[in-house]
């Protein structure tokens, strides 16, 4: 079995969120009408962490203005039961996420359905086995548990960025794990990929292996922008965008447009004296964003907050609008798909 992160290296890597800071660069909300399911956010209370829990996301929906109707969790190691098998301890985080669910349908919190959709973790190199604990999921997710990610992103040089979570290269490809991927289509399950760019390809061999796996590659595929590849942006932008250009060719393979405040894409804006603007973030990641939706389209790609992660790079309001000035461009349906339809319809929210 691969050792399990540990729960300080899914931290570590992230940069400290300054809410004064933040508090100084807020944005009125464009087109605040807009319909937004944002289909990537976490929930965390440790105390080597910090807390974000239903109130903070709701502050921070609150504070920008958007139209947010849903959301969908993503696993972040939160939760887990103290005891019992170690490979059923995730269904703990389930469980979590599907009471702040029910907190959120009860109309009593706002309207946003916050937890409508939810992705766990669940360990692919038990093999067949991992039935059985996704089957178990099933049950504590009340109708919301969508599927899985078991992130596989791991780099030579990813200490420049503070990841310190070892995982074996070739995650995504070996025997065992297939195994377990194996059986996530039969129990009407998905996917979220998480890997850094170099490792796009195990991606592209995973999707052409179970093609009736719906699979959602997260945040933009991770262009690395530290360690070796520190000032070699162009040269990593022509590498990462024909990996993205192959992994679209997959029709069972959609992409997540965010993700770009963390450390590792090498961005910088968090050192600047005041929070960066939406225009200033619409021209950083242009380039990438209009390469995964002419590889996508529109109806296969979705903007995602990933927040708090992004958090210690700009407010919530400031990303939505960032999103807005780069879909300035797009019709109305192509806008619907990008921030509502696409999805609503991959994580099967029905609104």
């Amino acid at each position: 079995m691969a050792a399990m992160p540990s729960k300080d290296s899914q931290i570590s890597a992230h940069l400290a969120v300054r809410q004064d800071w933040l508090d100084s660069g807020r944005e009125a909300a464009l087109e605040p009408d807009l319909p937004i399911v944002d289909p990537h956010h976490h929930l965390i209370d440790r105390p080597e962490s910090g807390r974000y829990l239903l109130p903070d996301l709701l502050a921070d929906i609150g504070s920008g203005g958007h139209n947010i109707v849903a959301t969908v969790y993503l696993e972040w190691l939160s939760m887990y039961r103290a005891d019992g098998p170690v490979e059923m301890r995730p269904v703990g985080e389930i469980e979590f996420a599907n009471g702040v669910a029910a907190m959120a349908a009860s109309g009593g919190y706002g309207k946003t359905r916050v937890c409508a959709g939810i992705v766990g973790h669940a360990d692919l190199t038990l093999g067949t086995p991992v039935k059985k604990v996704l089957e178990a999921m099933i049950v504590a997710g009340g109708g919301r548990f969508r599927g899985i990610r078991h992130i596989a992103s791991m780099d030579a040089d990813q200490g420049a960025w503070g990841a310190t979570a070892v995982r074996p290269m070739g995650l995504l490809v070996d025997k065992k794990v297939r195994e377990g991927f194996a059986q996530l289509a039969p129990l009407g399950l998905g996917f979220d990929a998480w890997v850094y760019h170099p490792q796009l390809g195990d991606v592209v061999e995973l999707a052409r292996a179970f093609p009736q796996t719906p699979i959602c590659l997260n945040h933009v595929g991770g262009a690395i922008g530290l360690g070796r590849y520190k000032g070699k942006r162009d040269e990593v932008f022509a590498d990462w965008s024909a990996r993205i250009r192959e992994l679209a060719a997959c029709p069972n393979v959609q992409v997540k447009l965010g993700g770009l405040g963390m450390k590792m894409f090498g961005f910088d804006v968090h050192e600047g004296k005041k929070p960066p603007s939406s225009e200033q973030l619409a021209t950083l990641w242009r380039p990438y964003i209009e390469t995964c939706i002419a590889a996508f389209g529109p109806n296969r790609a979705m903007f995602e907050s990933n927040f708090p992660v992004d958090k210690g790079s700009y407010g919530y309001g400031v990303y939505w609008n960032t999103c807005k000035r780069l879909a300035q461009g797009a019709s109305a349906a192509e806008k619907a798909d990008l921030f509502h339809n696409t999805a609503s319809r991959f994580y099967r929210l029905g609104i």
